[in-house]
């Protein structure tokens, strides 16, 4: 016997007006059915199928290769939408919990509790209380508390809209008399279609019992509709990621003001400052201060490193960098430890030995650097000639002047030394020093020949 997840990914969500499939609509820079996914198998299901249809090949391109895909072609109803994976769960035995890929919020301890109550049931259905029921199907109850009904708003009556617990759309099932059970439901409702929530009346007609569990959390069962839904799962989740690092020993000086993405790692004595932006499967190491004012991408951050008004993406950075204000680490970045890349400096592609200082205005991009380096302000490396791109070399301990324009392919050696100012075209050994500049002139009286009219007081003109 096993637990299995489906997750019904195939709707097209108008409400949403946009372009982009609902379920891959994001929070924290991570889709609404990743959620989903995520919870079902932190619950210890074993299998998770996804189905797709509105803008399947977007939605598929997404979907980790740890779920399986079914196609529902016709979407005329959630009970035929659960049909559609009787072939892919032919033979399996045990239980399918039901989800929706629009219902990010879900803990992995509710559809854990939501499983146990289905055990001796055909069905359990997640219902929660909340103040506005309006637009959600209502959970009708007998006289000894039992769920005798679900009634989908539309259907319901002006008595049944009163009440205020709700189908969550969340259900267990047990595998065995399932697929039969759907094939009972029909579709003489308001909108004409096949609603899952009608099993629970064929379960009460063949006398199985049909179960529940309310969750004490209502904002665990929020769907997402439209882009004001959207927003307040966000915040819900913000809170939720953010109080758990907190408690982890991460500090946040403005937590309302961190955004952290469900797969990022923190490490304890870590501190978050305001405006600070978390993606991907970042990884922040001990001790360090990340903000204000940075976002990092799938990046590694090495312990006690500061990172202060910066963009860092797909790099990775050694222990106790100091990073920014204002600098940009593109991809493919690797800074070894003790780097300093200070005010508006951009890297790209570039490997940073340890010690290196780049502390402002220079731009080094597919780039080896050596330890102990410092290049001066207004530094590049000129690494496209228009047709392709060329590396630099640059040796330990080297002293690359401010201005110096180092013109790729080209190496520079180790203790070697530019003067300020110059292009370097070709390699410099080690421990010599590089210097390209033409000869300075000084033309007197420039300013008058060019512009006779003007300066009457200069030396030597006659003011009038």
């Amino acid at each position: 016997m096993s637990n299995l997840a489906l997750i019904m990914a195939a709707g097209q969500g108008t409400r949403m007006k946009s372009n982009t499939p609902k379920v891959l609509h994001q929070i924290l820079d991570a889709p609404l059915v990743q959620y989903v996914i995520s919870a079902a198998q932190a619950a210890g299901c074993e299998r998770t199928l996804v189905i797709t249809g509105h803008q399947r090949e977007e939605v598929e391109a997404v979907l980790p290769d740890t779920v399986e895909k079914i196609y529902q072609a016709e979407r005329i109803g959630t009970a035929n939408t659960v049909l559609t994976a009787e072939q892919a769960l032919e033979g399996a035995q045990g239980k399918l919990v039901v989800l929706s890929g629009d219902v990010p919020l879900l803990r992995p301890e509710t559809l854990q509790a939501l499983m146990e109550a289905c055990t001796g049931s055909a069905m359990a259905v997640l219902t929660a209380h909340v103040d506005d029921p309006m637009g959600y199907g209502r959970v009708l109850r007998n006289e000894y508390g039992t769920i005798s009904g679900i009634v989908e708003e539309k259907d319901a009556t002006e008595e049944q809209r009163l009440i205020t617990e709700i189908n969550t759309g969340i259900y267990c099932f047990e595998l065995e008399g399932l697929f039969d059970r759907l094939r009972k439901i029909g579709n003489d409702n308001a909108q004409h279609e096949y609603y899952l929530t009608d099993i629970v009346q064929v379960c009460l007609d063949e006398e199985a019992s049909v179960g529940s569990i309310t969750v004490s959390d209502a904002s665990e069962t929020l769907g997402v509709n439209s882009r004001v839904q959207l927003a307040a799962a966000t915040r819900v989740m913000q809170r939720r990621i953010n109080e758990a690092w907190m408690m982890s020993g991460v500090t946040m000086v403005a937590p309302e003001l961190c955004w952290v993405a469900p797969d990022v790692t923190l490490e304890p004595d870590t501190t978050l400052l305001p405006m600070t932006f978390l993606s991907g499967a970042t990884k922040i190491a001990s001790g360090c201060v990340i903000g204000p004012d940075t976002r990092i991408i799938n990046s590694s951050i090495g312990a006690g490193s500061l990172v202060d008004s910066s963009i860092v993406l797909y790099s990775e950075v050694g222990q106790r960098a100091d990073i920014g204000p204002r600098a940009y680490l593109r991809p493919g970045c690797v800074l070894e430890n003790d780097v300093k890349i200070g005010t508006s400096v951009e890297l790209k592609g570039t490997h940073v030995g340890s010690g290196t200082k780049i502390p402002h205005l220079s731009y080094i991009g597919d780039a080896k650097v050596g330890a102990d380096v410092n290049i001066g302000a207004g530094s590049i490396t000129c690494n496209y000639d228009g047709q392709k791109k060329s590396r630099t070399v640059i040796g330990d301990s080297a002293f690359i002047g401010s201005s110096t324009m180092i013109v790729a392919p080209v190496t520079i050696g180790a203790h070697a030394t530019t003067g300020a100012a110059s292009a370097i075209t070709k390699d410099v050994p080690d421990g010599a020093l590089a210097v390209e500049r033409g000869d300075q002139t000084i033309i007197e009286g420039w300013a008058q020949r060019r512009h006779p009219g003007d300066n009457a007081d200069a030396p030597g003109k006659e003011a009038h």
